[in-house]
């Protein structure tokens, strides 16, 4: 079997997308006898600098001979890819020596840094050469990196999802899309959960469909094929042009490394458990800002706890990388604490996040960039349930005063003291629950907790 990798074919500003020009590929190999057994469109990591939105990488599994794969995808590279934006940088690897389950283990490696890392052109190409695989690159051919990720992803990965992605015709693409929204709306609620993230019903948002110039008209995601075929053929829109069906790790969460506030490095992300040790904070631009501190946990905390799923994700050696393989990159914004952050467009994501108090601990999930990390989600796992106050007098009713430094409180009208504060119960909304931003502000990769397997009760959005 032949495995062709291809990424960064498309541009934020002037449309493509390589799923399209991959799924041309597709139906051209199927053109000329041969099969595409799996489409597979890898998430990788998200705080990579030259990244599309999505940060998609895609790998063609096929039965046709690897010299016309190679004549195949050249082509459609040639006359399809964004030539005239100096961001866009395509490239394609082509396997002809394995099967996509029999990837050599430096591969499967290069695949999960590619996810939690990252690499230079140089040392993928190094790479590359060292398997035998054939490549190529276009204006200086950084897609390489992505499709050698997604040659070794099906090796290196073992949980996925679906999306399935409808296309417009090629020449509607830059005009604004006909889309039925009360369709889409309809559907979605039909095939929910197994559907997920086609709409926000609090926003009123068909988040399936994209605002990019690009050919994609929507795209449906899930966990089921026949749940996510039936809601793209129920949807009302303008013509489809084709369509294609992808088996992806979107949704997984398989971005996050378990991590320690102390030991935090930028454009990384984390799954980390601190201590709230500010209030929250609301600055300009409706963006919540709040600090946690390190705290030292036990195992009776159960604070670090995962389900069955998690902790195999989270304890994989391939995932545990601690040093990245691009030399140039070096730890950086090492602190004790860390700044966390809900932007405004998370929306009502945060209204949990003003609803922390100074002592509650939590564990939160996010990228980290210039040291701070962007909530996509975070789960309570202890409650402050009280505050101090200071004491009132029972003769004149009166607030105490400090009496000096360890000397408690006294009321200087009436003598009465009080060697501490009191403690006032405190009626909290937030319960010891998993909490998550809204699906019109989900990352790809993100998992939506709709989808399980979580150590404490969730809150979904829809």
């Amino acid at each position: 079997m032949t495995v062709i990798g291809i990424d960064d074919t498309d541009s934020r500003n002037r449309g493509m997308c390589t799923t399209y020009l991959a799924t041309r590929i597709a139906t051209a190999i199927e053109h000329a006898g041969g099969t595409v057994e799996r489409r597979l469109l890898i998430r990788l990591n998200p705080a990579v600098e030259h990244k599309t939105r999505g940060n998609a990488a895609i790998a063609l599994h096929t039965d046709i001979d690897p010299t016309d794969a190679v004549e195949i995808s050249t082509q459609f590279i040639d006359s399809l890819a964004i030539s005239d934006d100096p961001n866009t940088s395509p490239g394609v690897v082509i396997t002809d020596t394995c099967t996509p389950h029999s990837v050599a283990d430096s591969v499967i490696d290069f695949c999960w840094d590619a996810i939690r890392e990252f690499h230079t052109i140089a040392d993928t190409v190094d790479l590359i050469e060292q398997v035998g695989y054939h490549h190529q690159g276009w204006d200086g051919g950084r897609g390489r990196i992505g499709a050698l990720a997604a040659v070794g992803a099906w090796a290196a990965l073992t949980e996925w999802t679906i999306e399935h992605i409808a296309y417009r015709q090629f020449n509607r693409c830059g005009t604004d899309r006909d889309v039925d929204e009360k369709s889409v709306f309809e559907a979605a609620k039909r095939q929910y959960p197994a559907v997920w993230d086609t709409v926000d019903r609090e926003e009123d948002d068909a988040v399936c469909v994209p605002n990019a110039p690009g050919p994609i008209l929507y795209g449906i995601r899930g966990d089921d094929v026949a749940a996510v075929k039936t809601v793209a053929a129920e949807i009302d829109s303008e013509p489809v042009e084709r369509s294609s069906t992808f088996i992806t790790n979107q949704g997984t969460d398989i971005h996050l490394r378990p991590g320690t506030i102390g030991s935090l490095r930028d454009n990384r992300a984390y799954r980390v458990t601190g201590t709230v040790i500010t209030d929250p904070e609301t600055r300009p631009g409706g963006h919540v800002f709040v600090t946690l501190g390190k705290r030292e946990t036990t195992e009776e905390d159960h604070i670090e706890e995962t389900s069955s799923k998690e902790s195999a994700v989270l304890t994989d050696t391939h995932h545990l990388r601690t040093k990245s393989s691009n030399p140039d990159i070096t730890d950086q914004n090492v602190s004790s604490t860390i700044t966390c952050v809900a932007f405004e467009p998370t929306k009502r994501f945060r209204q949990w996040v003003r609803k922390l108090r100074v002592g509650d601990i939590i564990t939160v999930c996010g990228e980290v960039s210039n040291g701070t990390l962007k909530l996509e989600k975070f789960a309570i796992r202890s409650l402050t349930r009280t505050t101090k106050t200071t004491p009132i007098c029972p003769g004149c009713n009166r607030t105490m005063k400090s009496a000096g430094r360890n000397q408690g409180y006294r009321c200087r009208d009436c003598g009465t003291s009080s060697p501490t504060q009191n403690k006032k119960s405190l009626d909290r909304v937030l319960s010891l629950k998993w909490y998550e931003v809204p699906p019109c502000a989900r990352r790809h990769i993100a998992q939506p907790l709709i989808r399980g397997d979580f150590d404490a009760p969730i809150m979904p959005e829809r």
